[in-house]
């Protein structure tokens, strides 16, 4: 698991501290580390680190974009894990999952929508269409019919990376993670029934990564793919 939280005293600053609490006499020669005494200390005092360690780490654990023994708990809370994240997602993906849910405005608004997948990882943009009206529309307007009035599109880059990262991935993790599995599941859960989705990703020369960096890369742009 990573590791959280900085700690300014080493496992012999505890045993130092534990003899410092023991009885005087020379039945009490725990400051000898050959001593029984001074072995049973120091076999204690990796376990008075680990208890200090996670009170310091309590507070950054606490809040939900951080947390790591207490993510279980947040998750219980609300009902995950989600099964659009998959049988194994990462630290991250479950940490996103939580914030998500609790960030969740619940309404179904292009706004509301691209907010809740921000908060999973992935940068999107809406398009809504409407059904072309003559005095309305203008030249080179698409001549959508009125089942178009129930459509609309989510604009989403072919490649959502999410890269491992010391202090917030665990071990055993891929060192990269894409796709957009997730990203459909959620929004389709979340689509108002009577309305259509269609999702449209941009070409393989464009990545968004997980801090929201764009990078272009050497073919020429494409038009979007829908899906």
């Amino acid at each position: 698991m990573p590791g959280q939280g900085r700690h300014l005293f080493g496992t012999d600053d505890y045993a130092a501290a534990l003899v410092a609490l023991l009885p005087r006499g020379r039945v009490w020669p725990a400051a000898d580390p050959t001593t029984t005494q001074g072995q049973v200390v120091a076999s204690l005092a990796p376990w008075l680190k680990r208890v200090d360690n996670a009170a310091q780490a309590l507070l950054v654990d606490a809040f939900p974009a951080s947390a790591v023994d207490l993510l279980p708990e947040w998750e219980e809370s609300l009902g995950l894990p989600d099964p659009c994240a998959g049988e194994a997602p990462t630290l991250q993906q479950r940490e996103r999952q939580v914030v998500a849910r609790l960030t969740e405005i619940g309404s179904p608004s292009p706004p509301a929508i691209a907010a809740f997948a921000a908060a999973l990882g992935f940068g999107i943009a809406i398009e809504e269409f409407a059904p072309f009206r003559a005095g309305a529309g203008h030249v080179g307007d698409p001549l959508c019919g009125e089942a178009w009035a129930h459509a609309w599109q989510v604009l989403a880059p072919l490649y959502t990376v999410t890269t491992f990262q010391a202090g917030r991935s665990a071990a055993g993790e891929p060192l990269a993670t894409w796709g957009n599995r997730v990203l459909e599941c959620e929004i389709r859960e979340r689509a108002p029934a009577h309305t259509i989705v269609i999702f449209a990703y941009l070409a393989a020369n464009f990545l968004l990564t997980e801090s929201g960096e764009t990078i272009g890369l050497e073919t020429d742009p494409d038009e979007p793919i829908a899906v």
